[in-house]
């Protein structure tokens, strides 16, 4: 690789915005936010927390929880929880798990500026109860601020409702490096409220988000971050990582190709030029029927993978291109897979 090359390469990745529809860096510990994963990926969330007990002989004692969610249309996803350990006052109780739904009704993508909000439905088997929440937040720059209200039927396997409210602030110290907290209390009754902080970390060049996390709240369940457990003697320590998976990558069974047709040959109306990690031209306007093609003069491979409409290229090797034809008018954001900080538009009109 050309030393000039290199040198570019670097500086695009120092000047990258922060990669959109992350699962972290917009939300904070304990609170969804308005996340929703893309169609067409499934996310897995790892989050590992634990407590030291005091005196001699110490024992750690482990609370994680496994968060697999999908993608299935639009602003649309479904999820499950797994929590092996529930916190109750100084006491730790059974696996505790929860199936979600999310509907993202205002706002295009999680982070993106203005007001985002979402109403999540769920259903927690341990309490056997129907629970939900309704989020909102806003993002202004660097700053996302969250609020959350929820509705427990039967919260812990208590008889009778319960409303938490919620709250909570992320501050992006650049585009790798956020500060967030949170707070939240159920209303009515003697609780604990339940508290976080995280320093939270996007993975250079990966999709990855990771953090490092204190709280009082072990499952991160609906139920279990509206109550925290005793914060002197059950402080969690703790991290979370993030794997999105793209199912495009695994056959052409799972392309959506809606309004666009893919390995067009012949003139375009637009090029755009993949060079030193960022599309030259991050917005095209094109009418329907109307081809785009990208040309890849990076020395590595990219990838042009539609977030909403369409399919995703497969790798496009250097020197190679990739054309789809869009045949529907609207609005097409995609990204590159193996670098999601590289993003454009195609406008069809």
């Amino acid at each position: 690789m050309r030393s000039s090359s290199l040198i570019a390469m670097l500086l695009a990745l120092a000047a990258a915005p922060p990669p959109a529809a992350q699962s972290l860096l917009y939300r904070s510990p304990n609170l969804s936010g308005d996340w929703v994963a893309d169609p067409g990926v499934v996310q897995f969330n790892f989050l590992h927390r634990f407590n030291v007990s005091s005196g001699t002989g110490s024992v750690v004692t482990n609370f994680p929880t496994f968060t697999l969610a999908a993608g299935v249309a639009g602003n649309v996803g479904v999820g499950y929880r797994f929590a092996t350990k529930e916190l109750a006052g100084t006491e730790t109780t059974s696996n505790e798990s929860e199936l979600f739904a999310r509907w993202r009704f205002l706002g295009a993508h999680e982070g993106s500026e203005g007001f985002a909000a979402s109403i999540s439905p769920a259903y927690n088997f341990r309490s056997k109860a129907v629970d939900g929440e309704l989020a909102a937040d806003y993002t202004t720059g660097p700053v996302t601020i969250l609020a959350a209200v929820r509705e427990l039927s039967k919260p812990f396997g208590q008889s009778g409702a319960q409303t938490a409210l919620g709250g909570g602030a992320v501050i992006r110290l650049n585009q790798y490096l956020a500060l967030s907290g949170d707070y939240a209390k159920l209303l009515g009754g003697d609780t604990t409220a339940a508290w976080s902080a995280a320093i939270q970390v996007q993975i250079p060049n990966s999709p990855h988000t990771f953090a490092l996390e204190v709280s009082n709240v072990a499952a991160n369940t609906f139920e279990g971050s509206s109550r925290g457990g005793n914060p002197l003697s059950q402080r969690l320590y703790g991290f979370e990582f993030t794997i999105p998976l793209h199912l495009s990558r695994f056959g052409a069974s799972f392309h959506s190709s809606r309004g666009l047709a893919t390995g067009v040959t012949g003139p375009a109306a637009a090029t755009v030029v993949v060079v030193s990690l960022h599309f030259a031209t991050d917005t095209v306007r094109i009418a329907a029927g109307q081809v785009v093609r990208w040309v890849n003069k990076d020395p590595l491979d990219h990838s042009v993978s539609f977030e909403v409409d369409g399919p995703e290229s497969g790798p496009v090797p250097a020197k190679g291109s990739y054309a789809v034809r869009f045949d529907r008018p609207g609005t097409y954001p995609y990204h590159c897979t193996p670098h999601p900080f590289m993003r454009g538009v195609v406008v069809v009109q």
